[in-house]
């Protein structure tokens, strides 16, 4: 019984590792090029969409889990319409997205 419980704890941790590791490719893959590998949005292409600083507590707090589960599965645009940044509801899957959110909270101070 107890070499069980020892072998179902060591394959629920390897899980855990394979998703963090997976979200992280994820995140450099979809995200870094514009929001930079530690999420402060200081890349050439996060300076020309105006992309936030994700390590600001303050800034984070300005929307739920939700409305970012929305934005990254239904891309984001301008107030003229102009795509600002692409959906990426055909590329990711919803539990892919949502370890994207809980990533993206672990970046603020």
């Amino acid at each position: 019984m107890k070499k069980t419980i020892v072998i179902a704890a060591c394959l629920a941790i390897g899980t855990a590792s394979i998703g963090a590791a997976e979200v992280k490719e994820n995140w450099e893959k979809h995200c870094a090029s514009c929001h930079g590998k530690d999420g402060k949005g200081e890349t050439k292409a996060g300076r020309k969409a105006d992309v936030k600083n994700l390590t600001d507590a303050t800034y984070q707090a300005s929307f739920t889990d939700e409305q970012m589960f929305k934005q990254i599965k239904e891309g984001m645009k301008d107030k003229n319409g102009k795509e600002k940044m692409k959906a990426f509801g055909g590329t990711l899957s919803d539990d892919e997205i949502k370890a994207l959110v809980a990533f993206v909270r672990g970046f603020k101070k």
